[in-house]
């Protein structure tokens, strides 16, 4: 684990915590079980896109292209950034935006980092992951390649979470950002 101390000024900002990570890394499993240990809510905002469109992440790639995707990503990644009073898990590649990029600076983000055999393993045909069709292997390290350095450079706090139970990982967080917490 690695962290440095976000700009806050004053009285904390929200969201608590802010996810980011490849696809696979464990973001909407460890944000809930983060959200659960800090008495917050949690929020996806994948799945906040999934309400909007009324369909799943992958068939608004398919049915709509990536750019129409990147756009929803981007209005629902400011919403969660700037309504979100809990913790917030973001798409993989949302990071790769600039203008949330800069929505990011100093806030607490927590990217969950885990080696590419583990991602590999935990992105297998359970579920749809848009951007690893083809070759997976291939796609995914071709991602990483991209989107490690933004991911590092992001990072309030880092978390290595290959190995290691969801729980164990949201505690780590909690522990990390528990002197930051709002009282309620």
């Amino acid at each position: 684990m690695s962290a440095g101390e976000p700009d806050r000024p004053g009285a904390p900002s929200f969201p608590l915590a802010i996810l980011i990570g490849p696809p696979g890394a464990g973001k909407t499993t460890v944000g809930t079980h983060l959200a659960a240990l800090l008495g917050v809510s949690f929020q996806d905002t994948d799945a906040s896109i999934e309400a909007v469109a009324g369909k799943p992440v992958g068939e608004i790639f398919i049915d709509d292209g990536e750019p129409a995707f990147r756009e929803m990503e981007r209005s629902a990644v400011k919403a969660a950034i700037g309504g979100a009073d809990g913790v917030v898990g973001l798409g993989g590649g949302a990071v790769m935006d600039p203008d949330t990029q800069a929505a990011l600076a100093g806030r607490p983000v927590v990217y969950l980092s885990a080696s590419f055999s583990e991602l590999a393993k935990r992105v297998g045909m359970d579920r749809p992951r848009p951007l690893l069709i083809g070759n997976p292997r291939a796609q995914l390290k071709m991602l990483l390649d991209r989107r490690l350095p933004v991911y590092e450079g992001l990072a309030w706090l880092t978390v290595d979470t290959d190995g290691r139970q969801p729980e164990v990982i949201a505690g780590e967080i909690a522990a990390a950002i528990g002197g930051q917490r709002p009282d309620r």
